[in-house]
């Protein structure tokens, strides 16, 4: 199906893999695989005669029809499907009359599009696989090599707490990795062929139904449902929420490589390289131009998938309108995941770290992040309130004076009377702050080992 993406911006927002996937000829190939499989199928069960299915698949090839007269057509008929089985039809008609009489036998247009959706799903889900093995594997190293670099953690975009910069990475990994698993069940239990016929029942084929859709379903390597799904469209809105799911998470991970890009922070960057990140007017710009790939399909992908999740409300048994919306509402929503994932993975190959500057970020608050630690170790002698009290004071103390909080501490015989000089000192080594972080690391990559 054609889709929002034009071929101008198409590759700043979608992976030439998955632009392959959803390409026009793609699509059409998928629904003639369909018609072929049909037929081999039929002639298997003797619905039609063997002859038969040797003419129809072997015109059932994607370059041999003009796109243009069947989007052409399609306007008038409604959808797709019905221009092209008669153009079928007619291409097989000319070196096999008998066997044309067979085309389509006993499907409906639906049960084309739907199969070739399906289709197009499971390519989808290859094409996604290996960029996500990449990222996964990108960040898992990163968080190996900078588990023990002390970085500012922020919340509410300010300075909290120290925490292992590894660990961040690892979390990248983890959650992409939940993404993998996804994708995974998504092929196990959404992909199903679609064959019901006029109204689902496959009345054309009288007793013969099952074993067509049996034999149909092992010649496309699809999964047989227990009936057609014709209005029952929950598979293709799994589909969408894995896709946008893995989005929202390339997003988050853009988000953040971003601001780390920052001027004023200046912690983390993206790959460098001629021509990439610069402006057409500041020459000094090093803009981050894959996260902000991955947070624009990032913002277009829940919309997208609202669409297909809003195409779910369909009347009967075959659907006017919603059905019709998702044809090219999920090829782009396959687009901009894939644009979005092939920027994490750019990051994740080539991420740029300054482990100094991290260093220098952790001191510029003078020593206020570690405030919390100060307050823990002093609340063991005279509890957490009390110990509250005085480190907040301490705090505007030394925001007042331009101090380090360390020297406030270490002026205060209250504090000191509880707290040595060279406890007071250990407290303000960020890393020897860091809770079960190491832990939790490793949690994290095991968790990378689950399939």
């Amino acid at each position: 199906m054609s889709t929002s993406l034009s071929p101008l911006l198409a590759p700043l927002f979608s992976s030439a893999a998955m632009r392959a996937v959803c390409d026009d000829a793609s699509t059409l190939q998928h629904m003639l695989d369909f018609e072929a499989a049909l037929a081999r199928a039929e002639a298997a069960a003797g619905v039609i005669p063997a002859s038969a299915a040797g003419p129809i698949a072997k015109a059932c090839k994607a370059d041999a029809f003009d796109l243009s007269e069947l989007a052409d057509a399609a306007t008038r008929s409604g959808n797709l499907a019905i221009p092209l089985i008669k153009a079928l039809t007619a291409s097989v008609a000319t070196t096999d009359p008998d066997a044309a009489r067979y085309v389509h036998w006993g499907a409906t247009s639906q049960d084309v599009t739907d199969t070739a959706t399906m289709l197009s799903l499971r390519a989808a889900l290859d094409a996604l696989l290996p960029d996500l093995d990449r990222a996964i594997a990108g960040f898992a190293g990163l968080a190996r090599r900078y588990r023990g670099t002390a970085a500012v953690a922020r919340t509410w975009l300010q300075h909290a707490l120290p925490m292992p910069f590894g660990l961040k990475l690892a979390e990248y990994a983890a959650a992409l990795h939940r993404s993998r698993t996804r994708l995974e069940r998504l092929r196990r239990e959404a992909l199903a062929l679609q064959f019901g016929g006029a109204a689902g029942t496959l009345a054309a084929l009288g007793d013969n139904g099952l074993r067509v859709a049996e034999k149909l379903a092992r010649e496309l390597k699809l999964p047989l449902p227990d009936a057609p799904w014709h209005t029952h469209r929950d598979r293709i809105a799994d589909a969408a929420s894995v896709f946008a799911i893995l989005a929202g998470s390339c997003g988050k991970i853009a988000r953040d490589v971003s601001l780390m890009m920052q001027t004023d922070v200046a912690e983390a960057f993206e790959p460098s390289g001629e021509g990439r990140g610069g402006s057409s007017t500041m020459p000094h710009k090093r803009n981050p131009v894959a996260a902000a790939t991955a947070l624009a399909a990032a913002t277009m992908a829940p919309n997208l998938a609202a669409t297909i999740f809003a195409a779910q409300v369909q009347d009967h048994e075959r659907s006017a309108g919603p059905w019709h919306a998702e044809w090219p509402t999920l090829p782009t929503l396959q687009l901009v995941t894939s644009g979005a994932l092939a920027a994490i993975v750019d990051i994740a190959e080539g991420l740029e770290v300054d482990a100094v500057r991290m260093r220098l970020n952790l001191d510029a608050t003078h020593g206020l992040i570690m405030a919390e630690a100060v307050t823990f170790a002093l609340a063991k002698s005279i509890g957490k309130s009390d110990a509250h009290h005085l480190v907040e004071a301490a705090v505007k103390k030394a925001v007042a004076g331009k101090q380090h909080l360390r020297e406030v501490l270490a002026d205060d015989p209250t504090i000191v009377a509880y707290l040595g000089a060279d406890e007071i000192a250990k407290l303000f080594e960020p890393m020897a702050y860091q809770g079960v972080s190491q832990a939790l690391i490793d949690r994290l990559l095991k968790s990378l080992e689950e399939k």
